[in-house]
């Protein structure tokens, strides 16, 4: 693919690490611009940590050669590659003492989960939440900023999951193929990442005023006496910039489950089960030249 193209308040980074969402090449963005037109070949991933390599025209508030991590546009090539035009303001400073592959594994799912959280569910201290994937990408982040905020945290997945999801700060554990949800006694807040039967069956477990938050499909079935909601994460430099200095004090901590190449892109992505956390593309080393 040729050397992308700045244009107006744009920067174009030199990807250090990339992460991408399994579902994405299922997406009408990653194939089509915002109009409806094909724009194959196309490049996905949607995560980036790198450096900033040049600045369009009208561009602030970011310099070359400034570490930074954020979003990538929906509907035009991605993180997936050496080099890729971002909109500034997707994007927030990185300190140097984070490493590009643990930055990567941040905005999606730390955006996602704070806005599924807070923004959409309302989460407040002494709540419970019911965290379905929590030890994913988007889940394992949420079960540590749920147990921050001072909620109580239950957390669900396979039986291997077990240990991430209590060592991450959830209080129970249920196993999705053994247990009955139902278990789960009622809640404040369910935030689903897995859709189908687990979202149907857990409108049932949120109490009067609670919320059911989904982001893997709109809900079907309304909560008795609460809300449902499905949403698409919003970029948030703010909100970046506050999950990095989180990170940054130990309070957060990405689960990164494996670090590949970016010539294993393409098996990363044919890979249905994955370990706990985000699989993350390394794309460049930390010293190799930070210019084309």
């Amino acid at each position: 693919m040729p050397y992308p193209h700045a244009a107006e308040n744009d920067v174009i980074v030199r990807v250090h690490a990339a992460g991408f969402t399994p579902g994405e090449l299922d997406w009408p963005g990653t194939w089509c611009d915002r109009a409806g037109r094909d724009r194959t070949p196309s490049i996905p991933g949607h995560e980036l940590s790198g450096v900033v390599a040049e600045l369009g025209y009208g561009t602030t508030g970011l310099t070359v050669g400034q570490r930074v991590f954020g979003l990538t546009d929906w509907a035009r090539n991605g993180s997936l590659a050496e080099y890729t035009a971002v909109e500034a303001r997707n994007l927030a400073p990185l300190a140097a003492d984070v490493d590009h592959t643990v930055a990567a594994a941040l905005p999606v799912s730390g955006l996602t989960a704070w806005q599924g959280l807070f923004d959409h569910g309302h989460l407040a201290t002494g709540q419970t939440v019911l965290v379905h994937g929590a030890a994913g990408g988007v889940g394992s982040i949420a079960v540590q900023l749920a147990r921050e905020a001072g909620a109580r945290v239950i957390g669900t997945g396979r039986a291997g999951d077990r240990d991430v999801v209590l060592g991450l700060g959830a209080r129970t554990f249920l196993d999705l193929d053994a247990g009955d949800l139902r278990h789960a006694g009622e809640v404040d807040v369910v935030f689903d990442v897995i859709g189908g039967d687990i979202l149907q069956r857990s409108a049932g477990l949120v109490r009067p005023g609670g919320t059911l938050v989904s982001i893997a499909m709109p809900p079907t079935v309304q909560p008795e006496g609460g809300r449902a909601v499905f949403f698409v994460v919003e970029p948030d430099r703010a909100r970046l910039a506050d999950l990095a200095r989180r990170l940054r004090a130990g309070r957060l901590r990405p689960v990164v489950g494996a670090v590949r190449p970016l010539a294993e892109t393409a098996s990363a992505f044919a890979r249905r089960r994955r370990t706990p956390g985000k699989t993350i593309i390394q794309v460049a080393d930390e010293h190799e030249a930070q210019h084309p």
